[in-house]
């Protein structure tokens, strides 16, 4: 059975900083497209990975280009998302996914492909 569990959120200043972790169990992080997806306060989650992480690296969204970085511990069988920089927008229920692959190549970042999905840690920046 596999399992995700997210945690590391909450309440922050803009401009400050978090680190949102996910916690995997029945797949390997090495063996598996790993990403990050969020949903806005009245929204529907965004369609788009805003993090990726597979054995072909990482890509981001631009909207959180060059603020966010996506890492995983193999060893730990876990995934993180450090966050700086943190915007209002960045406001929303974040939810680490994976994305079962042949060779762990992150092959989709949209939401319909991924299969297996952790519950969301919330996310709050205020102005």
């Amino acid at each position: 059975q596999v399992r995700l569990v997210e945690s590391g959120g909450g309440s922050v200043q803009a401009g400050e900083s978090l680190r949102l972790s996910c916690r995997i169990s029945g797949v390997r992080v090495d063996n598996a497209c790993m990403g990050w997806f969020r949903q806005a306060p009245g929204k529907e989650r965004e369609e788009f990975a805003i993090a990726m992480i597979g054995n072909d690296g990482t890509e981001y969204d631009d909207s959180v280009k060059d603020r966010f970085t996506v890492s995983r511990d193999n060893a730990q069988n876990a995934m993180y998302l450090q966050m700086n920089s943190l915007k209002a927008e960045d406001t929303a229920i974040y939810s680490c996914a994976a994305l079962k692959s042949n060779n762990g190549y992150c092959i989709s970042n949209n939401r319909g492909d991924w299969h297996y999905w952790g519950q969301g840690t919330q996310v709050a920046v205020s102005s």
